[in-house]
């Protein structure tokens, strides 16, 4: 007998084999959960990227929807402003009286016989247009509206003045984030076109009631609230607009029209308010001074009465 058939050889072999068997038990369990541990990763993988499409596709949706929104404009805006037909504050009396709206050069019997010329009339003369850019927030345009408020009513009163307020937005950035001056301008429009009666009341209100810069100022309800104690019509619908911001994007846009240059003017644009315009011409004076705000007004008055009168017609002389 060799010794390779011995039992201790024998035994060797047998052990070695069992070894290999072992090893490659393991390695199939390895290579088993190796497999798994990939399909795993490859699973949490693809949900990962399921949860990112599915992100993508609800911040899409809400972008487009907002897009698609169609901006609201107030319905009645003239050119971005809002003519006050009518002052339910009360008429009170002023220095502009319905002679200095429109002057009429007076002339005696005997003149006029003289010069055989026409008399125009007072009917002659156009009502003064003024028109009044507005921050809500701008103590400036504050000062002129306290200091005018009286004598404005009385000339819209009396028909000599067509007076149109302009909401703007030039100190949205001045009120600790909540942009105020861009929801007080978004309110006057929700007055103006809701309840347009209310709306020199309400405009008056915001001016002479204003916050202080770098404030939050009013929220939207107590807004809604200061129109409502203004005596609006239409309650409800002037409340949900005014909470709701309805004329927000509308301020802001008209904002930029009146920066990028004010129409009927001599190429003016909007640098800061208030910004006055009497007959297309800026008033440049005292903001304060009612009285000199009265003059520039009577200046232009009696410039558009003659530029409206009629031009005298020459008679023949009669021969001798």
């Amino acid at each position: 007998m060799s010794s390779d058939d011995t039992p201790d050889a024998a035994d060797s072999e047998a052990g070695i084999d069992r070894r290999e068997a072992v090893r490659e038990k393991a390695q199939q369990v390895h290579t088993r959960q190796s497999r798994a541990r990939l399909a795993r990763r490859s699973g949490l993988g693809v949900l990962a990227l399921g949860a990112v499409a599915a992100v993508a596709v609800v911040v899409t949706w809400t972008v487009s929807t907002a897009g698609a929104r169609p901006q609201l404009s107030p319905t009645n805006a003239s050119g971005d402003g809002f003519v006050v037909a009518d002052v339910v504050s009360g008429a009170v009396s002023s220095d502009l009286t319905a002679e200095a709206a429109a002057p009429v050069p007076t002339e005696t019997p005997e003149a006029a016989e003289a010069e055989a010329t026409p008399a125009p009339s007072t009917s002659a003369a156009p009502p003064v247009e003024i028109r009044v850019y507005v921050d809500y927030l701008s103590a400036g345009a504050r000062d002129w509206q306290v200091a005018n408020a009286a004598q404005l009513t009385s000339w819209v009163d009396d028909g000599a003045v067509t007076l149109s307020y302009y909401p703007v937005a030039m100190l949205t950035a001045k009120s600790n984030g909540t942009k105020y001056s861009l929801r007080a301008a978004s309110a006057a429009a929700c007055v103006a076109t809701n309840s347009p009666d209310a709306f020199f009341a309400f405009n008056n209100e915001l001016l002479v009631r204003q916050p202080e810069v770098d404030t939050d100022g009013y929220s939207d309800v107590q807004l809604a609230d200061m129109a409502q104690a203004t005596g609006v019509d239409a309650t409800k619908q002037v409340r949900e607009c005014i909470e709701s911001g309805s004329y927000a994007a509308w301020a802001k846009s008209a904002t930029e029209r009146a920066v990028a240059g004010i129409p009927e003017t001599d190429g003016l644009s909007l640098t800061g308010t208030p910004m006055v315009l009497v007959n297309g011409k800026q008033y440049i004076g005292d903001m304060s001074d009612p009285a000199e705000f009265s003059q520039f007004v009577l200046t232009s008055a009696s410039d558009a009465y003659y530029r409206s009168a009629p031009t005298p017609t020459p008679t023949a002389t009669p021969a001798p």
